[in-house]
């Protein structure tokens, strides 16, 4: 299935990988560049001009050399003409800081539990660190990426969820204003996923459930969240069950069969509303493939699981 009209195909084995090798274009002879370029060139024409919101997850952010791929790509797709918005999470990063000030963390369906003091950890690790260290990667292969979180200009105002999980926040309202600004001067925006309430107190907001809103509030194309598993599966345990394109309706048969679970439902879940709202694609990828990104936008083939109206 075309990438171009938002397919995926078939994906690796999920399981550990080897950590990746930096890509050195200088490997390919002359006609395969030209081939690649020349396959690229519809998919190039086709995203010209469209928003692409891209989650990155922190366990995606802790290979070097991958985490530069990525940036290379982001780059790349701003370059020709794409208007990228990363939204990046970072819980392996929440979770060492959480640990070095002697906090153990604790989930619910997914989700961080969340209280006073574990925000403020949340706030420091991904608007403190987090995003300025993507920013800055962004920013070594283009002076394109700018910095915000869902504090700044009204961008996520959110009221209490869960009660079981404190401090974690429902969106409420996206102000998109700042994102259409930026991207009108050709930057990429870097959005750090903490949001006020009305109050103008602050809340961890996970951060699949944001690429979602901020899909649907900017009318994207794509919405792509890069994750450490190579797809959705009917079967965990099983790698030949990857699941290439899902529908809403199979999106709801998986969750309420219990076939996915952990940090899979919020994908899931904000995929699903992203899509019967607009969003015309959302794709589910292994960000642990080199060049994911662009394996799935300007390649025939695509990677991972694609979820359609």
């Amino acid at each position: 299935m075309s990438a171009g009209s938002g397919g995926a195909g078939p994906a690796a084995a999920p399981g550990p990988r080897p950590a990746a090798e930096p890509f050195d274009p200088r490997r390919l002879d002359a006609p395969t560049k030209a081939a690649v370029l020349a396959e690229a060139l519809p998919y190039i024409r086709e995203f010209s001009g469209r928003t692409v919101v891209v989650k990155v997850g922190g366990h995606a952010m802790e290979d070097p050399a991958l985490v530069d791929l990525f940036a290379q790509d982001v780059v790349l797709m701003r370059l020709v003409g794409m208007r990228p918005v990363v939204v990046h999470g970072g819980g392996p990063q929440i979770t060492e800081l959480m640990r070095r000030l002697g906090k153990e963390p604790t989930f619910v369906d997914g989700l961080r539990v969340t209280d006073a003091e574990t925000v403020e950890v949340a706030r420091m690790a991904l608007v403190g660190k987090v995003n300025r260290e993507l920013v800055a990667l962004l920013n070594r292969h283009g002076s394109f990426a700018v910095g915000l979180s869902g504090e700044d200009a009204g961008l996520l105002t959110v009221a209490p969820g869960d009660p079981r999980l404190g401090f974690v926040g429902e969106i409420r309202r996206v102000e998109p204003a700042i994102l259409e600004r930026l991207l009108r001067e050709e930057l990429i925006p870097v959005v750090a996923t903490i949001g006020v309430d009305e109050a103008g107190q602050a809340y961890n907001v996970n951060a699949d459930t944001v690429a979602g809103a901020l899909a649907e509030a900017l009318g994207a194309e794509k919405l792509v969240y890069l994750t450490d598993v190579a797809g959705v599966f009917a079967d965990p345990t099983d790698p030949a069950t990857l699941l290439s394109r899902l529908d809403t309706v199979a999106v709801e048969r998986l969750l309420a069969g219990g076939a996915v679970d952990g940090g899979m439902i919020p994908k899931l879940r904000s995929a699903r509303a992203a899509v019967q709202r607009g969003v015309h694609r959302a794709h589910i990828l292994d960000g642990r493939v080199p060049h994911a990104l662009l394996l799935e936008v300007f390649t025939r083939e695509g990677i991972g699981t694609m979820v359609t109206p």
